[in-house]
């Protein structure tokens, strides 16, 4: 066989096709397992597995909230809150990230707690129409913004293949630039992240809602005109959110777990925080954190979330401020793209894990983006107490002791 003839279907025969194919290239083909039917939904050419070490540590102490939507609108209403302890898997082949996740759990568990709050939930799709002139674009903006009750009614009752009746259409913004009108289309989705959703949705306004009611013809329509922060980080979704779901979450640290479990001060975290603000501002970067990226990451490979989201969501602004006897810290993620239902999250493995945080299934979701920030934050505070003792030699012995093979 040659790469000319590579077979792309999923079932038996073409996956052991491509299997024997790469075998010889593959060192010992410990990559390749007899029975991938499970995964055959997950991806195109299915040929074999990649497997990814799972810590499991915690528990995290978090007040979580319930959260209910309110309709029309689709804002969040905090229905009930209880103190709850959750046990965090982190799929990676991080040396130290786990045992420095459980080091800030551990600092806020004898504190106190964490608090997490969802401040908002939407997934947007930003579509271009191109006109003439800016006279037409104008013209189009100010009639479309006038549209979404009528179009969340079209979507509801519309003969078109392929609508989600879970995708619910709640807002719309324009931006004009010359003859170019963009239009942010702004959706809840469920319990799923709801990409798909909202991009079947808002093709079918675009192919069929508009070119019957529009008071100007555009020459072109776009799906997506690069307006919509997908799987880009943005200055937009860093400040107002509006693609995934926006949580803060937030601890009380005493000066005692500081000093005992962290070993470092307010007063040492404090001045971190001057440092690595004012370099985040110098270098122009999209967050005010410190390694977001990596908890997040660690949960999403864990539960199959989609990886390409992971930049987005860990888009971060944290925060700390002195108060009597501690130090109040928070991180809010503007952007956290996570999914309890569809995708990566029906395989067998991510089911597990979410039903280890009892995140697994409909009406969880916003349970999820909770202990996500949570477990966040507790990295953050761990590895910027790291970096926050003298000369951040804590910072240093983690890497050089738990970096891995050198």
């Amino acid at each position: 066989m040659t790469f000319a003839r590579w077979p792309r279907k999923n079932d038996a025969g073409s996956i052991r096709a491509r299997q024997d194919e790469l075998r010889a290239r593959t060192a010992d083909g410990e990559v390749f397992w007899d029975d991938l039917e499970p995964f055959a939904k997950a991806t195109e050419a299915l040929t074999g597995v990649a497997v990814v070490p799972v810590a499991v540590v915690g528990p995290l102490e978090i007040a979580l909230a319930d959260y209910g939507l309110v309709e029309p609108a689709g804002t969040l209403d905090e229905v009930s809150r209880a103190r709850e302890s959750v046990m965090v898997p982190l799929a990676n082949t991080e040396g130290g990230l786990a045992i420095s996740l459980h080091r800030g759990a551990r600092a806020v568990a004898e504190s106190g707690e964490f608090r997490t709050f969802v401040l908002g939930d939407r997934m947007t799709r930003a579509s271009a129409f191109v006109f003439d002139a800016t006279g037409a674009a104008v013209e189009f903006a100010r009639w479309i913004e006038g549209q979404v009750g009528e179009m969340r009614a079209w979507l509801e009752s519309a003969p078109v293949e392929g609508l989600s009746r879970f995708a619910k259409l709640r807002e719309i913004e324009t931006h004009v630039v010359g003859p170019m009108c963009h239009v942010m289309y702004a959706f809840t989705t469920g319990d799923a992240v709801g990409l798909n959703m909202v991009t079947r949705n808002s093709y079918a306004l675009n192919q069929g809602f508009v070119p019957d009611r529009a008071p100007v013809e555009p020459v072109r329509t776009m799906l997506e005109g690069n307006m919509g922060g997908d799987k880009k980080p943005s200055h937009r979704y860093f400040q107002r959110g509006g693609h995934g779901k926006t949580v803060i979450a937030e601890a009380t640290l005493t000066d005692d777990a500081i000093r005992r479990v962290l070993r470092t001060s307010a007063e040492d975290l404090l001045d971190l925080t001057f440092v690595g603000t004012h370099g985040a501002v110098a270098s122009g970067m999209q967050s005010v954190a410190f390694t977001p990226a990596t908890a997040i990451a660690a949960i999403f490979t864990a539960t199959g979330q989609d990886l390409g989201m992971v930049g987005t969501s860990s888009m971060a602004h944290g925060t700390a401020r002195r108060v009597d006897g501690g130090l109040n810290v928070s991180i809010r993620l503007p952007g956290l793209e996570v999914a309890t239902v569809g995708g990566g999250t029906t395989l067998p493995y991510a089911r597990s894990w979410l039903s280890l945080m009892d995140c697994a299934g409909a009406g969880k979701v916003y349970r999820f983006a909770q202990i996500v920030a949570a477990a966040t934050l507790a990295l953050e505070i761990s590895a910027s107490a790291a970096m926050a003792t003298a000369g951040s030699r804590e910072f240093f012995k983690a890497h050089h002791e738990r970096g891995g093979l050198r």
